[in-house]
């Protein structure tokens, strides 16, 4: 099959030194991306800001920074992907106008103006064929299992991780992880703490399980 995963977080620019970004390190993308390749599977990987890259040579790696470059990059390969799974920690919003030069340290206040990314899930799970399987992400703080079904419905998964902040050793950086997974279908199936690259197996078998019920 094919296969294409988001990894990563995006960086938006305020200036040429300074960006909006967030903690993701692209651990848990880029397992996804080798447990896949390693049952066999085309993956293409769209990467965002890490340094950290996949040992799977088979893996082809897209590299982005910003919210709209990973929306472009996605929108090319997405129609031609048997499975999606967006894991990349994409940035709800951007600079109006990022300067072209260091911004120098004058004011008490400095204020910018943001405005809404593009939501790469939302604008592409719309147009999801009935083939398709796309998987999304949710990083919870509060109300988890609330939020993550909304998110689920909205964005037009097939099933949805959710990560809550309040569980220790899951989240960004770390090199493990626990999980929910919530279905379309409504099931709810709870994980305990493993490593991530124990929690991308458990997210390539629900995706196999899925396709087996499609039979």
């Amino acid at each position: 099959m094919k296969i294409l995963i988001t990894a990563g977080p995006t960086h938006e620019p305020i200036d040429p030194v300074r960006f909006i970004g967030n903690h993701s390190s692209g651990k848990m993308g880029i397992a996804i991306a080798e447990e896949f390749a390693k049952a066999g599977n085309e993956v293409t990987l769209i990467k965002g800001a890490t340094n950290l890259n996949p040992s799977n040579s088979s893996i082809k790696q897209i590299n982005v920074e910003t919210a709209a470059e990973m929306f472009d990059a996605c929108a090319q390969y997405f129609f031609s992907a048997d499975v999606i799974v967006f894991a990349a920690a994409v940035a709800d919003y951007t600079p109006k106008f990022p300067s072209a030069i260091k911004i120098k340290k004058k004011e008490e206040e400095f204020s910018i103006e943001l405005i809404k990314t593009k939501d790469i899930a939302l604008e592409l799970g719309k147009q999801k064929s009935e083939n398709q399987i796309v998987v999304g992400f949710a990083l919870e703080t509060n109300a988890e299992e609330e939020n993550a079904k909304e998110k689920l419905k909205k964005k037009n998964f097939d099933f949805i991780v959710l990560n809550s902040m309040r569980d220790e050793g899951a989240g960004f950086k770390n090199d493990t992880n626990k999980i929910t997974i919530i279905d379309k279908a409504g099931n709810v199936s709870k994980f305990d703490l493993k490593t991530k690259a124990e929690v991308a197996k458990d997210i390539l078998a629900y995706t196999n399980k899925i396709l087996k019920q499609r039979l």
